[in-house]
């Protein structure tokens, strides 16, 4: 129940709390869309990343997914780092998404209030996983009360489920619908970074290793339904143009469907991207201790703290990565940053998959503890991965260059 709770609190947390203002930025009318594109490929990769860990249940999941099956430690250190970046670039976007819930609450400074809670955050994933486990739990009850709260408001807008079916699905022939589409999917894919965080604290999990995929997959079709939900009410009840620039979209959306002030959203959204970021700090630093403890990094980095049992070394590495880019890069494209980097890491892990697959034979293994999925999963996990990797690339350089 836990490790549910905790794959739920990294992905509730970064996506509608902090990005669906922007995926309607991009994508305006058809986010719901984008969305939808952006769990069709998480889907294909959750299902990969089900075998893979209940095969190689350990810390450095995904470098220890690609050494194993495409043996190149070259490629599995490249992923391991990658999975850092991605750690480390997520909290600092959900550090800056914390500072506009919370601007909107306390009059500070937006550089005060990132550097506080990266502070405290650090210090709390280096106090113990289990501490840490439990204290995302617990905000992650928060996080779904408040999408509860605006879903219910906005319940009387879905009166005709076909008709709005029919005005979010766009033209075939609108080339530039799709564009956007294709964009805001980019940044919709965030929202879904969060269910292989779990692989990464398989270590700590007590028991076999099973519960891993099951927690998973009940992860991320809760999030996929309630994305859908928001995502409709959201585009549907306010002006794209405000929902877009809006620093706390999911208050916006609250107070224009009920006329009365957002206050205690505005409490529980600082709190939702408080529990994604000490997430992603965690996971980061467990990756850079469990590829320290593969021989990968110095050795320095696997010492783990006797009275807390965490790795402190690394954590405060992190942490001081999150606070660098927190402040030297926007929002956006730290988020479609975050992104790019997981495309490269799914695609890695899905080839790596498909390879073991194809050597050892489909159902050559009699080990009954083994996920199964077809070998077409890893394939077009893959495939999609890599391309949607190339195309991100090529957005965020022209909007780099912008």
């Amino acid at each position: 129940m836990l490790l549910t709770l905790y794959g739920l609190g990294t992905t509730v947390g970064a996506g509608i709390y902090v990005l669906v203002g922007k995926v309607a930025g991009r994508a305006g009318e058809f986010a719901p869309v984008s969305f939808l594109l952006a769990a069709a490929l998480a889907g294909l990769t959750a299902l990969s990343y089900a075998e893979l860990s209940s095969r190689f249940p350990k810390s450095a999941g995904e470098a220890v997914y690609v050494s194993q099956g495409l043996g190149r430690a070259s490629l599995a250190i490249l992923v391991g780092f990658l999975v850092i970046g991605t750690g480390v670039v997520s909290a600092a976007t959900l550090s800056q998404g914390f500072s506009g819930y919370f601007g909107t609450l306390v009059a500070v400074p937006g550089w005060l209030s990132m550097a506080g809670v990266v502070l405290i955050l650090t210090g709390f994933a280096a106090w113990g996983i289990a501490q840490s486990v439990i204290a995302a739990s617990l905000l992650t009850v928060f996080e779904v009360v408040g999408l509860v709260m605006v879903i219910w408001a906005g319940r009387g807008i879905v009166t005709d489920p076909g008709a709005i079916a029919a005005a979010m699905t766009p033209p075939i022939d609108d080339a530039l619908a799709w564009t956007g589409i294709l964009t805001g999917s980019y940044l919709a894919f965030f929202a879904f970074i969060g269910f292989e965080d779990m692989v990464n604290v398989a270590e700590e999990v007590e028991g076999e290793p099973r519960p891993i995929p099951a927690a998973r997959g009940i992860a991320r079709r809760g999030v996929t339904v309630v994305y859908l939900c928001f995502s409709v009410i959201g585009v549907t009840a306010v002006p794209v143009a405000e929902l877009a620039a809006s620093p706390a979209p999911l208050v916006a959306i609250y107070e224009r469907l009920t006329g009365a002030p957002g206050t205690l959203l505005k409490l529980i959204g600082s709190f939702a991207v408080i529990n994604g970021a000490l997430i992603q700090i965690i996971m980061a630093s467990r990756v850079v201790y469990g590829m320290a403890s593969q021989g990968w990094l110095p050795a320095g980095l696997a010492c783990v703290n006797g009275t807390t049992r965490t790795p402190l070394v690394a954590t405060g590495l992190v942490g001081m990565g999150v606070l660098v880019l927190a402040f030297s890069v926007r929002l956006e494209l730290l988020a479609e940053t975050t992104t790019l980097f997981i495309f490269g890491v799914f695609a890695l892990c899905n080839a790596a998959l498909f390879r073991l697959k194809w050597t050892a034979g489909q159902d050559i293994e009699k080990d009954t503890e083994i996920v199964r999925v077809p070998i077409a999963v890893p394939a077009l996990g893959a495939v999609f991965s890599a391309l949607f990797f190339v195309l991100t690339l090529l957005d965020l350089i022209e909007r780099a260059g912008g």
